[in-house]
């Protein structure tokens, strides 16, 4: 998986580049919603392989889950723009299961879960997977997944929003 630092400035930037009100609630909800797929992490306590559709990586990292979980949001959270808000719901939801799909470990993302049970992998995996447990993040290989996402997670976010403020202030 992609740290909880990756997952999140994902989500801060999909939340700025649709959200023209820079609504806090949304952002706040977008970065829970794109770290949230990780909470499957403790299917491992019950006996649940990787392998399971409810394992890690799976029914959670779906787009059937972004989809149920975006609605659920945004009817219970959201204000007037209920599109806003499921787009970026989903799209922060479904951006953890692309990040995770990009990284160099694991056995695959479930983004068909429950229709295909397969996992996927994109062909660019690039991003160093994050260590399970703080424990082990705070190591050689956390700082090796730390300097992967800054290369290839922080700096296109980072690139988007200074695109996005350059063209904001452009039309003021």
């Amino acid at each position: 998986m992609a740290s909880i630092f990756g997952h999140t400035i994902v989500a801060l930037t999909i939340t700025k580049v649709l959200d023209n009100n820079q609504s806090r609630s949304l952002i706040l909800l977008a970065i829970i919603s794109a770290i949230l797929p990780d909470l499957d992490v403790i299917s491992f306590n019950f006996g649940i392989s990787y392998e399971h559709p409810l394992g890690h990586r799976g029914f959670t990292h779906s787009i059937l889950f972004a989809l149920i979980w975006s609605v659920l949001i945004t009817y219970t959270f959201g204000k007037a723009n209920k599109r806003l808000w499921i787009s970026v719901i989903f799209l922060s939801t479904f951006s953890h299961g692309i990040l995770d799909a990009m990284t160099s470990g694991g056995r695959g993302v479930g983004f068909f879960i429950p229709f295909n049970n397969d996992r996927f992998f994109f062909p660019f995996r690039e991003i160093v997977v994050s260590p399970l447990g703080v424990d082990r993040f705070f190591s050689d290989w956390g700082f090796q997944v730390i300097l992967s996402e800054l290369k290839y997670i922080f700096l296109p976010c980072v690139f988007v929003l200074v695109i996005l403020h350059v063209f904001n202030n452009k039309l003021k």
